[in-house]
């Protein structure tokens, strides 16, 4: 074909689906990525962006369907930055999850023929989270022609697809509950009629900059927590009337400041504005507390799914000595701490920490020790105090393992690892490496713990050569 140029229309059959969730096409051998594509699509697309090896366009018309296109239930669905596979049937989201991780491990690890299971699928495609973080922007001057013109109450929502800088107001996710729903329902109108303005990131003037939701999806109990600028604990003291009002399981209502310019959902203090400064949520025979700044498992069905999954892997007799990288809220050692000997629980997180070692008290749990920070120090650390592992449990956040902590984990030689990822590439590229350093890959399983956005958790089996 000619050299592609912006603005040029192109009829494409797509044939696969890029890691993000776009389509791709081939034209005489040029690539062209499609948001929105789906394998088997017949479309026009106009090129937005066309270079010597590939192109980006935007669908015109969909000439001829896919059989895997189906409506999407969304309104946003298009232009939030979510559920970027909505359109597509859920059987095909899930051969496409499995593809993905397949394509990693083969290409990114080099790890060739490997046993990869069939992926577990999830129950429920909607209302599974239990935790929810939406932005908080300014909306903009009201036009001079309304009765009152001024600010407009700030948008509450989502990212933009591809587009972080610009936030698209949600009033219900289809991927929450309802009853999570009703509480970001209620933080906007209160939002609203107070006038509490959003922070401006360029200004750095404005006070509400998160809400985010957390629910027990076992107990019931449900968090909101705001996150601001300053400690306007006097400004949003009557939200916390108002949530129980509207859903009497709201357990916990919490303010974090964060007055720093980086724009993230955790703050430097912490203000308890109502009820407890955690919920609870039941997983496994056992209940663990969450607080506003711990990680535990978005999809509490599938969270129980994966646990089983990884205490099987382990294969405990009793007397082994355990260690869990990237601990979390200790949810995955205090479940390993019931068939083994000892525990340690490594976790960046001080909340996180502390929440742990509330949960092992709470369930009567005591051959569990949970130490405070990164792996790639306190790892070594252990080492050096003589510690030995049998078994090693891993679930690392996207970016996967430090080099400093892998090299600390081949160190260690426990006898069996089970890898828990987030994100296929980093997996692939860490499996290479224990691979390598003799490590023997049995199986990989790939678990869909988020229907319609396209990541995907993984689990990998890994025992030592001789």
């Amino acid at each position: 074909m000619a050299r592609a140029r912006r603005g040029d229309t192109l009829s494409i059959s797509i044939d696969d689906l890029a890691f993000g969730g776009e389509g791709v096409g081939r034209v005489d051998g040029y690539v062209v990525f499609v948001p929105g594509g789906i394998p088997g699509d017949r479309l026009r697309v106009r090129l937005g962006q066309a270079r010597a090896r590939f192109a980006r366009g935007t669908i015109d018309a969909v000439e001829s369907p896919s059989p895997h296109r189906v409506a999407s239930p969304c309104p946003y669905f298009g232009r939030c930055g979510g559920c970027r596979l909505q359109h597509v049937a859920y059987p095909a989201q899930l051969a496409f999850k499995s593809k993905q991780v397949a394509d990693c491990l083969e290409r990114l690890g080099g790890l060739g023929a490997v046993e990869l299971r069939p992926i577990i699928a999830a129950p429920e495609t909607y209302g599974y989270r239990n935790k929810m973080e939406f932005t908080v922007a300014p909306a903009g001057r009201a036009p001079a022609r309304e009765t009152s013109p001024g600010a407009r109450p700030p948008l509450i929502g989502l990212h933009e697809a591809d587009r972080y800088d610009s936030v698209l107001d949600i009033e219900r996710c289809l991927l929450q509950s309802e009853r999570m729903n009703a509480l970001l329902d209620e933080v906007r109108r209160f939002v609203a009629e107070r006038g509490c303005p959003a922070w401006e990131q360029e200004s750095g003037e404005g006070l509400l900059r998160f809400v985010m939701l957390r629910e027990g999806q076992r107990t019931r109990e449900a968090m909101v927590n705001v996150v601001t600028s300053a400690p306007a604990v006097s400004e949003l003291a009557p939200l916390v009337g108002r949530l129980q009002a509207r859903v009497p399981e709201t357990t916990s209502v919490v303010l974090n400041v964060n007055p720093k310019k980086a724009s993230v959902a955790v703050g430097v203090e912490e203000h308890l504005l109502g009820g407890r400064d955690h919920i609870r949520e039941s997983l496994g025979g056992l209940t663990f507390q969450v607080s506003p700044g711990s990680f535990f498992q978005t999809n509490t069905v599938q969270a129980e799914r994966l646990f089983e999954l990884v205490l099987a892997s382990a294969a405990l007799g009793g007397d082994e000595t355990v260690v869990d990288l990237y601990s979390g809220t200790g949810a995955i050692s205090l479940l390993l701490a019931r068939g083994s000997r000892w525990v340690y629980g490594i976790e960046v997180a001080p909340a996180a920490v502390a929440d742990a070692v509330r949960n092992a008290e709470a369930n009567g749990i005591v051959n569990c020790a949970f130490l405070a920070g990164e792996v790639r120090f306190v790892l070594p650390s252990l080492l050096a105090k003589g510690v030995t592992a049998d078994v090693v449990v891993a679930d690392p956040p996207r970016a996967g393992f430090h080099p400093k902590a892998l090299h600390a984990l081949v160190t260690l030689r426990p006898a069996r690892l089970v890898y828990v990822s987030c994100n296929p590439a980093t997996l692939a590229r860490d499996l290479g490496e224990l691979v390598r350093a003799g490590y023997r890959l049995e199986w990989v399983q790939p678990i869909d713990m988020f229907p319609h956005p396209p990541h995907i958790e993984v689990v990998a089996r890994l025992s030592r050569g001789g």
